[in-house]
């Protein structure tokens, strides 16, 4: 019994999440930069996707955990779930060979118990994307700017991307030193640093459970 709650329980969280899936293209959002994670930091920006809406996201490095012999970090998103109300979703970031990969994933929205997701269920091709941990490698360096964001003022270094896009990065920044990025097709700019980051994940993690999908129709 308990384990079929459990996974009713599983089954409705995605349901209720699956607007934000759609909104995500079905993975964890990524961001790029220079990975520098310091527990309880973090950061806030208004992002576009070229045209006139907008929305606020946040990202911070709540916590530290092992994984396979490596140092992994938690980093929270905070978005705002189907019916505005704050969600939560958490993934422990690993670096391997230059690039960061996702180990973990924990999602809560509100009035929901936080559940562990599948990594790879978030990516067509059953594996969570990488990313490079530092952006620097792979991109032209522009030159060196002061970028003022609602959050301050930064002394940034500007970097080109071979896909087009341009970002302003900051080592005062925290976990991505991202200040600003533009692109073909997204828009970020930081409006608040964060300094006391905590988890907004509350209780413990349920397994997602696939079988209970579709269960009880007919």
């Amino acid at each position: 019994m308990a384990r079929v709650l459990r996974g009713a329980l599983s089954a409705v969280l995605l349901l209720a999440a699956a607007p934000l899936f759609g909104q995500m293209g079905m993975r964890p959002p990524q961001f790029s930069g220079v990975w520098n994670p310091v527990v309880g930091a973090g950061a806030v920006y208004e992002t576009s996707n070229g045209q006139s809406n907008k929305t606020e996201i946040s990202i911070a490095v709540v916590g530290k955990e092992d994984s396979n012999g490596k140092p992994g970090y938690w980093m929270e998103f905070g978005f705002a779930a189907p019916d505005g109300q704050p969600g939560y979703m958490q993934s422990l970031i690993v670096v391997d060979g230059g690039q960061t990969h996702i180990d973990k994933m924990v999602m809560q929205i509100p009035g929901r118990p936080p559940i562990e997701m599948p990594v790879g269920m978030m990516n067509r091709g059953g594996q969570a994307p990488t990313t490079s941990a530092d952006i620097r490698q792979d991109a032209e360096k522009v030159g060196s700017e002061t970028i003022t964001t609602p959050a301050g003022s930064f002394d940034c270094e500007h970097w080109k991307t071979k896909d087009g896009n341009d970002l302003w990065i900051s080592t005062k920044v925290a976990p991505w030193g991202l200040v600003k990025m533009t692109g073909p097709k997204a828009n970020m700019t930081l409006t608040k640093v964060i300094a006391d980051a905590k988890s907004h994940i509350t209780g413990t993690p349920m397994k997602f459970d696939p079988s209970m999908m579709g269960r009880g129709r007919g």
